[in-house]
């Protein structure tokens, strides 16, 4: 059995050598030095997943099946064929040969019965996992989230999880700025509600980061990865007050269409619920369909475009605007601002001492509160909104006083987080 081992890991470093340039040893390779320790495990997985989907999920069904009877583990190979009736005996037996093979089955001459290896286990817990978190498009955050709480609560941590962790955040932290830079409001609300879904995992995230060092679990580089991953984190959770001053800015710049209130968000909405075939009807005496002058040589393009450059740089004469056209007057104005945001402006640029958080923005009702919460992400942000400036110039630092939530019991307002907010004298 041992020459036999040996035999089949000489066979896979002469096949690994074919892929690797003239020279070149894979035991130097940084990154391929811990697959080959684990040629073991990927060979469990090669023979879990190689050939057809079909195979592939008929080998699952029945190293699951076999490692999901809790209360006897022991399968007799008659147990094994009745349970599984309804495949055929042939492929069967050559699933059951093939897990054996690669030990993940084992096989117990002395009571002749077969169960779940240590290996088919842990194959089949990671592919579970993964299961659970397959659907949706920032599942796989989730994913990496509890790899990292798991690692941390056993206190075994791969540097691979924090550096996916943090190439994941990084992917978000771009596409929300995208989203920003875009200045649409669709984009907008649709990274805000991407942002919703992926705040649990970012908080299970943090929840295991300070476990790991706070437990001294880490190394220098994983620290490092670490510290990386908090900061991105961090940056991450403020930008849901960036949607919102965002969303803000353009509500007030929104166009209405007519005097009932439409506005060309709502209409893009709408036009977002019409089928193609409808769109084509819409723009049927919309959209002229301009010839192209493929007549025109490029040399005769380039010559006219020279003529008019010169022409623009002596100068063509003097000009003059069209005469004013008619138009309406119009009756909408801009909206007033709440009053709560020069209030709030009013009551923090008085302050002269540390002073709680919720005795600065807790007003006399819930609404008006959370309101007054929502604009603290604002100080100390750069805006190009008026209406922001004073709110934002503040020389005001908030401060995190502790983890748990502090009690307000007052004007509908439960509990807030601990936070402090203290002047900033430069």
């Amino acid at each position: 059995m041992a020459s036999a081992t040996r035999s089949s890991a000489a066979e896979a470093d002469d096949r690994l050598a074919a892929y690797l340039a003239p020279s070149v040893v894979a035991d130097d390779l940084p990154g391929l030095f811990p697959l080959i320790q684990h040629q073991r495990l990927l060979a469990a997985f090669a023979a879990l997943f190689h050939g057809s989907l079909a195979a592939a999920q008929i080998r699952l069904l029945v190293l699951r099946a076999i490692g999901q009877r809790s209360d006897a583990p022991r399968w007799s190979r008659r147990e094994i064929d009745a349970h599984f009736a309804y495949l055929d005996p042939a492929k069967l037996d050559t699933v059951v040969k093939r897990l054996a093979d690669h030990e993940l089955l084992l096989w117990d001459a002395e009571d002749r019965s077969y169960r779940v290896s240590t290996l088919g286990h842990g194959a089949l817990a990671a592919l579970s996992a993964l299961m659970q978190f397959a659907d949706g498009e920032d599942a796989g955050l989730g994913f990496l989230a509890a790899q990292l709480a798991g690692g941390a609560a056993a206190g075994r941590i791969a540097q691979d999880h924090l550096a996916q962790m943090l190439t994941r955040l990084t992917e978000l932290e771009e596409d929300f700025a995208a989203a920003v830079r875009s200045g649409s409001e669709l984009q907008l609300g649709a990274a805000q509600e991407r942002w919703q879904s992926v705040f649990l995992w970012m908080e299970k995230g943090t929840e295991a980061i300070r476990t790991l060092t706070r437990d001294d679990l880490l190394d220098a580089a994983g620290w490092r990865l670490a510290q990386e991953i908090g900061q991105r984190q961090s940056r991450l959770m403020r930008m849901t007050g960036v949607f919102g001053r965002e969303l803000a800015a353009m509500a007030r710049q929104r166009v209405h269409l007519s005097q009932g209130g439409l506005s060309s968000t709502e209409l893009a909405a709408w036009l977002k619920t019409r089928t193609v075939d409808h769109l084509v009807q819409f723009a049927a005496d919309a959209i002229a369909c301009v010839p192209e002058p493929v007549f025109v040589t490029a040399d005769v393009m380039l010559d006219v475009a020279e003529a008019e450059l010169l022409r623009a740089k002596v100068g063509a004469g003097e000009t003059a605007l069209p005469a004013p056209a008619e138009v309406a007057e119009t009756r909408d104005f801009a909206a007033p601002l709440p009053p709560q945001l020069p209030a709030l402006v009013a009551l923090l640029a008085g302050l002269a001492e540390r002073t709680p958080v919720a005795d600065a923005v807790v007003a006399e009702g819930w609404r008006e509160s959370a309101y007054r919460f929502s604009l603290l992400p604002l100080i100390g942000e750069s805006t190009d909104d008026p209406t922001l400036t004073d709110l934002a110039g503040l020389p005001l630092a908030i401060i995190a006083a502790g983890a748990a939530l502090q009690t307000v019991a007052r004007h509908g307002v439960a509990t807030i987080e601990d936070l402090h907010l203290e002047p900033q004298h430069g």
